[in-house]
């Protein structure tokens, strides 16, 4: 286990990591499982974008093609005819802006925008990905998932989840690092719902130090997921308050970014955790 980098170099931004991160979530998708089709047009977007800022967002999260469960894939070509247009109105607005997306050309493409990461579900697997990175300044979210969304909640099977997604996080670091990318713009993600089943997703929670100690930033996102409304029986739309929970759970075990759809209540939330533990 290396020790964490005192900055994360987020594309044309350094971050100190005194305190965690907020990262706004804006699909651009119609069927994503919580927002879909609510900021398709780049005007919607850019208004969700600025009232996650005026909330207290520290960065924003783009996304065009939704990754939930059976969820069906979407061309590079529509993804980038999605995300491009909002791309342009949000980078100018003086913060971090990711892209969300498995697809190299949908990356190059951002890249070529002017974002500042890359948060990739498929851990630059890709082809072509991890150069197309490495010959960038942007910084990289690297995600463990089991499986496609097509089909990666059907019957997702770990020995041990804790120890094969840690596993693998630390190999991919590894080979990004190889690839030319500095450790102080990785980003690591255990990929909540992505191939994990309610058991799984728990553990993971509860063991999330482990993934905190691999040597670079950890992301987290379980705002609004299925395990909370598994656990809670709150629909999709009624989980803010299992998301801030879960949230302040994952900082308190080492997340130094959170990603959520309410920005609001999860500032509020850790303005007061940071108080205590300042």
């Amino acid at each position: 286990m290396s020790q964490l980098p005192v900055s994360l170099q987020l594309g044309r931004y350094l971050f100190a990591l005194k305190r965690p991160l907020i990262m706004g979530i804006v699909n651009v998708t119609p069927d994503s499982f919580s927002d879909g089709g609510r900021y398709n047009d780049a005007d919607q977007a850019l208004a969700h974008a600025e009232c996650l800022i005026a909330e207290g967002a520290d960065m924003l999260d783009v996304g065009g093609e939704s990754t939930r469960p059976n969820a069906p894939t979407v061309s590079v070509q529509e993804e980038i005819d999605r995300v491009a247009p909002v791309l342009e109105r949000l980078i100018p607005l003086g913060l971090p802006v990711s892209i969300d997306t498995r697809k190299t050309s949908v990356m190059a493409e951002a890249i070529r925008l002017g974002v500042d990461m890359v948060n990739d579900i498929g851990a630059l697997e890709a082809e072509g990905a991890l150069a197309v990175v490495a010959a960038s300044e942007v910084a990289v979210c690297l995600m463990h998932k089991q499986g496609n969304p097509d089909s990666m909640q059907e019957e997702p099977r770990y020995v041990d989840v804790v120890q094969e997604v840690g596993a693998y996080l630390n190999a991919r670091m590894a080979t990004a690092e190889a690839a030319g990318i500095a450790l102080n713009r990785i980003v690591v993600d255990p990929g909540f719902g992505f191939g994990k089943s309610v058991a799984h997703n728990i553990d993971l929670l509860k063991h999330l130090s482990v993934f905190a100690q691999l040597g670079s930033p950890l992301l987290v996102g379980l705002s609004r997921k299925s395990m909370l409304g598994a656990l809670t029986g709150a629909p999709v739309g009624e989980r803010v308050h299992a998301s801030v929970a879960a949230t302040l759970l994952a900082v308190q075990r080492g997340a130094k970014i959170v990603r959520v759809h309410d920005v609001k209540a999860t500032r509020d939330a850790l303005t007061i955790l940071n108080a205590i533990e300042e």
